[in-house]
């Protein structure tokens, strides 16, 4: 079955989306729909549209006689942003726990293997800098919770993760080479593929907290 076919809208929004998730549209940055245009080189109508979509994703912010520019970022937002996925990752994990099967586990173990490889290579601080570690950072974390069945957590989980990630760049300059990131990981696995969904929901929780802690450093937050 082919793929359909992404119209200019999909294009822009996909990659507006991933400039503002890598931290290179800053947080509260204005958003010129002129310069955009002719950036990307596609109607005006395909611009609006892309940043429609992204403010539904709440990525984006419109303003009226303002425009549209990033979501700003807050000490307040983050943490409540925080506690929020900590349940709704903790129901996914169980539900996956509960249902998954060997081939669920077989997907965890690559994912996680993949993870590793890509930061053998460079300093964990250098790695996870890449596109490529944080596509296999987001893979490794969906695979854990795949199995859990339910589409409507699934999609309210991405959409939580996506947010955090735009948080989770902004911690990754700011000296967590003492943290044992890949630990942190190999932990999770573990208690996943034990099936420990208590053990798995506190390790998940203090992975996160782990990160919320090194960001609410950053001058960027207010």
């Amino acid at each position: 079955m082919t793929s359909p076919k992404l119209t200019q809208a999909d294009t822009v929004a996909q990659r507006i989306r991933a400039e503002v998730l890598q931290g290179v549209l800053l947080p509260g940055e204005k958003l010129n729909i002129k310069a955009l245009e002719q950036r990307f080189e596609v109607s005006l109508g395909a611009i609006r549209e892309a940043l429609s979509r992204l403010g539904a994703e709440g990525l984006v912010v419109a303003e009226a006689h303002r425009g549209y520019h990033v979501t700003p970022v807050s000490r307040e937002e983050l943490m409540d942003l925080t506690h929020t996925r900590i349940e709704i990752e903790g129901l996914c994990l169980r539900r996956a726990i509960a249902q998954g099967d060997v081939e669920w586990e077989s997907r965890i173990v690559a994912a996680a293997h993949r993870m590793e490889r890509l930061q053998e290579h460079a300093s964990d601080k250098e790695a996870r800098r890449t596109p490529a570690w944080n596509q296999a950072h987001g893979d490794f974390h969906a695979a854990l919770v795949d199995a859990c069945h339910s589409p409507w957590l699934l999609r309210m989980r991405e959409m939580l993760y996506a947010q955090s990630e735009r948080y989770r760049l902004m911690s990754v300059p700011m000296g967590t080479d003492q943290r044992d990131v890949k630990g942190e990981h190999r932990r999770l696995m573990d208690a996943v593929l034990r099936r420990d969904a208590e053990q798995a929901a506190q390790v998940v929780r203090e992975h996160f907290m782990a990160t919320v802690d090194i960001i609410l450093r950053s001058p960027q937050l207010k």
